[in-house]
């Protein structure tokens, strides 16, 4: 992976990618380099006037750029089972879901899960659950599951994944990444075992200024700690152009083995693609196993 940076990306001719969240930050700069390379890429979004205004820049960055949007709110079921439906039949090489939030005051989705389970680790699983069967029709097919270094906050508690118990918001995110890494494990697992072409995969931006960092003091009015944030992102933040690399090698590198968990390299905090530290327990099978079966019967979603 040494000095690995977007121009190594290999040719993307021909092949379709849908990144969720990709109206701006991670998201915006994963969806420009593939389609930089030549990907068909959709952008789905959360707010469809902002998923078009990213297609715009997009296109104006990449002239001839081959992009389009749909509205994907991961936090309504109804929604992703629509998006899905729309792109199930078609090709689909790659799924990177990346949409997020961090650190929110607490609330629930439309469908009644805590809010940070629920985005960002449910409604990927379900997502992924509905687009499964045609990304096993394309051969060399990816998974790639954007975590955080924040999963080391909190290992999941099957006994109250929504927190209903006890509500801590930077608890509630770690335990949503850690989410992310037990269900790349599952995924991945189940993969291998069925002998599918699909390989499921993880990674992580390290520290990067994104508008990820101060949604959450701002929906709250915490106008101090959204200045620390904002200082923190230009100050010790690298910046989204370099936090999506581990995200692209993930994506796109021929050697990203399944369960893979790839990071910055200097300190998992910025740096170049590297192979990055996970915490034990994002690899345990029981709990993969138990996180999979509770995510179906929560979701309705079961994969084959």
């Amino acid at each position: 992976m040494t000095g690995w940076s977007a121009r190594d990306i290999p040719d993307q001719g021909g092949r379709t990618a849908v990144v969720t969240g990709a109206n701006s930050g991670l998201g915006y700069v994963t969806a420009r380099e593939l389609a930089r390379k030549g990907a068909r890429v959709v952008l789905a979004c959360r707010s469809e006037a902002r998923g078009r205004e990213a297609v715009e820049r997009l296109v104006r960055a990449v002239p001839g750029a081959d992009v389009g949007v749909r509205r994907l709110d991961l936090g309504d079921l109804a929604s992703v089972r629509e998006v899905a439906a729309g792109l199930s039949g078609g090709r689909i090489d790659l799924l990177v879901n990346n949409a997020g939030v961090m650190a929110m005051p607490y609330g629930t989705t439309a469908d009644g899960f805590e809010t940070q389970f629920g985005v960002n680790h449910l409604g990927h699983f379900a997502l992924t659950g509905l687009l499964l069967p045609t990304l096993l029709t394309t051969p060399g097919a990816r998974v790639v599951t954007v975590s955080s270094m924040a999963h080391l906050l909190g290992n999941i508690d099957l006994r109250d994944l929504n927190s209903e118990r006890r509500y801590r918001r930077w608890v509630a995110y770690g335990r949503s990444k850690t989410a992310n890494l037990l269900f790349t494990h599952e995924l991945a697992r189940r993969l291998t075992t069925a002998g599918a072409g699909v390989v499921a995969a993880a990674a992580h931006p390290g520290y990067a200024a994104t508008n990820l960092q101060t949604a959450g003091p701002r929906a709250e009015g915490r106008r101090r700690a959204e200045r620390f944030m904002e200082i923190g992102n230009r100050v010790v933040a690298q910046p989204a152009e370099a936090g999506a690399l581990p995200v692209l090698y993930a994506a796109t590198a021929p050697d990203v083995a399944p369960d893979s968990f790839t990071g910055p390299s200097v300190a998992m905090w910025r740096g170049e693609p590297a192979p990055s530290w996970r915490a034990p327990w994002t690899r345990d099978d029981r709990a993969g196993e138990l996180l999979w079966a509770e995510s179906e019967r929560l979701t309705g979603v079961t994969y084959g």
